[in-house]
């Protein structure tokens, strides 16, 4: 089965920056990028379904052979992104976004909102493009959660793909019992990797360290091409993704791109396994 791509653009430098990752990964996963616009107006529809044209060839300008088509919808971005990836079947959203201030350039000034709305998993990028040799190096924030390490499964066939090395972080715990849960947690994660041919190590952070910090440090050191996050309240209007903690990971001063992914409402954790 094909692997769908979905591009959100308002025609700007960050939207090409999302084409390029897309394109990128269609060459990867040979899959299709389908380019979206969303417009509120009908007479609006004509100018976007033009622009359009134009996006296409910057998507060909990334990958000659990249399958791209477009979508113009009448609407609003806060549905009908979320929509349209229900509708299409996309496997991932690729979304620029200007930073912490500009989300609105692109899908409106509540633009965590969007992710929420959504059930596919969205690449967030800024303006680092993908390098040629792809995601090199992924850092994987692990903590207590057991829906945290549903997004282990995305990340392990991404780092699959470009043969790339996944650096788990983890909290530091001062209370034994939730260290002990942790290092149960890494252990679980890094065999499940191993299972499935992708290299990674742990990291546990230090005593009083601001985790964040860590975790952006960490992308720092490694040259990270990806940080993977997970939205832990999915309907919730603020949900996790509306704390510090996402939004700082998301608008990262490295422009990092950010892996977010949504639970899966049909999996379950069992012990330190999850089932299907």
């Amino acid at each position: 089965m094909q692997t769908k791509l979905l591009v959100p653009t308002d025609f700007t430098e960050v939207a090409h920056t999302a084409i390029n990752h897309a394109a990128r990964l269609a060459e990867t996963t040979k899959g299709e990028v389908i380019l979206l616009n969303v417009v509120s107006d009908k007479k609006d529809v004509a100018s976007a379904n033009k622009k359009m044209l134009e996006e296409e060839k910057i998507a060909k300008s990334f990958f000659s052979d990249c399958p791209v088509r477009s979508i113009v919808r009448i609407g609003n971005i806060f549905d009908d992104i979320g929509q349209a990836a229900t509708e299409i079947g996309a496997n991932i959203i690729i979304m620029g976004t200007h930073g912490a201030s500009g989300w609105q350039k692109v899908v409106g000034s509540h633009a965590l909102k969007v992710i929420t709305n959504s059930s596919a998993p969205f690449i967030v990028v800024q303006k680092q493009i993908m390098r040629p040799s792809g995601y090199d190096h992924i850092v994987v924030p692990l903590d207590l959660h057991n829906q945290t390490k549903q997004k282990l499964e995305l990340v392990g066939r991404m780092a699959l793909y470009f043969n790339s090395n996944v650096h788990l972080i983890s909290p530091f715990e001062s209370d034994e019992f939730l260290l002990n849960k942790l290092k149960a947690n890494i252990a679980w994660a890094k065999k499940y990797l191993a299972g499935e041919g992708v290299k990674s190590n742990a990291h546990i952070g230090e005593k009083g360290a601001n985790f964040i910090n860590e975790i952006i440090n960490l992308a720092s050191d490694v040259d990270a091409d990806l940080i993977s996050i997970m939205n832990l309240q999915k309907n919730s209007l603020m949900g996790m993704l509306g704390s510090t903690y996402e939004q700082s990971l998301i608008t990262n001063d490295l422009q990092t791109p950010v892996l977010c992914v949504n639970p899966m409402t049909n999996t379950v954790a069992s012990g330190s396994i999850l089932v299907r």
